[in-house]
C-alpha cells in the first residue's frame, strides 16, 4: 500500500470553514469503523464546532441482488474465492476492530441487500438536514441490527427515527427520486480517483483513505486548520504516516483487512 495516504486535492468546490466530504457505502464495514475514528478524532480537535461534515455516496457493488440470497459469510467466499472458513475468520477480524471502536457487528445475521434506496434517502434527508442523523442509523441498521435496507417499511421506520416525515420519504422510495444524486456523487469519486472506501476529503484540499486511526484524522484536521489561517509554511505538501497498513479500506475486490 501507498505510504502516503494523505494528498493534495483540489477539484471539488464550496468550502465552508472547514469542510469534510466522506464517501462511503452502507455495506462496508471499515466505513462504519472509520467514521467512529474519524468522529473520534474530531472530537479532539480545538475547532470542531467550525467543521462541516457531508456524506456522499458510494455503492461498492451496486449489482447486488435488492433481496437477500445468501448470508454474508457464504457471499463473501463466492465473490473473492475463499473459503466459507476464511470468510468467517475475515468476518470475525473485522468485527474485533469494530468492537474496538464500541460498535457491534452481528455479521451472521446480517442481510445482503443493495443499498441504492439507503443512500436515495440520505439525499432526501440532506434537504431537510437529517442526513448525518440518517447515515449513522442506516449503518447500525445494516451491521447492528441486521436490518434489510432494501425494505420499504425498514427504511420508513429508520426515516422516522431520524425525523423525517414518512409519507413525504415514502414518496420518494416508491419512484426513482435522487437517483441521479447518488450517480453525481460517485462520478465526483470517480474523477477523484476513488477506487475504496471510506475516503475522507479535508478543506477540499487532503484526502485519506480508509479507516486510519483518530489521531490521523486529527492530525489532517489540524493541519488544514492551520494552512487555512495562514499558520503553516507547509502549504499544498502530502502528509507522510506509517500508520497506512493498519487503515482498512473496502473495494469491489474486497475488503482489505489491517493485520492486528
Amino acid at each position: 500500500m501507498n505510504n502516503y495516504v494523505i494528498m493534495k486535492v483540489t477539484n471539488l468546490k464550496g468550502v465552508t470553514v472547514m469542510n469534510v466530504d466522506v464517501w462511503s457505502d452502507f455495506a462496508c464495514p471499515f466505513c462504519y469503523i472509520g467514521k467512529r475514528r474519524f468522529e473520534s478524532g474530531l472530537s479532539r480537535f480545538a475547532h470542531k464546532d467550525d467543521v462541516t461534515i457531508v456524506f456522499r455516496s458510494f455503492r461498492l457493488d451496486p449489482s447486488t441482488p435488492r433481496e437477500p440470497e445468501q448470508d454474508i459469510h457464504t457471499a463473501l467466499a463466492a465473490k473473492y474465492g475463499m473459503s466459507r472458513e476464511q470468510a468467517m475468520e475475515a468476518n470475525r477480524n473485522v468485527g474485533e476492530q469494530a468492537a474496538a471502536e464500541g460498535l457491534t457487528f452481528r455479521f451472521d445475521t446480517m442481510q445482503v441487500t443493495n443499498t441504492l434506496d439507503a443512500h436515495r434517502l440520505t439525499h432526501f434527508a440532506e434537504a431537510h438536514g437529517k442526513r448525518e442523523a440518517l447515515t449513522e442509523l442506516l449503518f447500525k441498521a445494516y451491521f447492528t441490527d441486521s436490518d434489510n435496507l432494501c425494505d420499504r417499511e425498514t427504511l420508513l421506520r429508520i426515516a422516522g427515527e431520524a425525523g423525517l416525515d414518512r409519507s413525504a420519504a415514502d414518496e420518494v422510495l416508491a419512484g426513482d427520486q435522487f437517483t441521479d444524486n447518488v450517480h453525481i456523487d460517485e462520478e465526483i469519486a470517480s474523477q477523484l480517483g476513488v477506487r475504496g472506501v471510506p475516503f475522507f476529503v479535508v478543506n477540499n484540499k487532503y484526502a485519506v483513505s480508509g479507516a486510519q486511526p483518530a489521531e490521523l484524522f486529527l492530525e489532517v484536521l489540524e493541519k488544514a486548520w492551520a494552512e487555512e489561517h495562514g499558520e503553516s509554511d507547509a502549504a499544498g505538501q502530502a502528509l507522510n504516516t506509517e500508520t497506512a497498513d493498519e487503515a482498512g479500506i473496502c473495494t469491489d475486490d474486497g475488503c482489505e483487512v489491517p493485520k492486528g
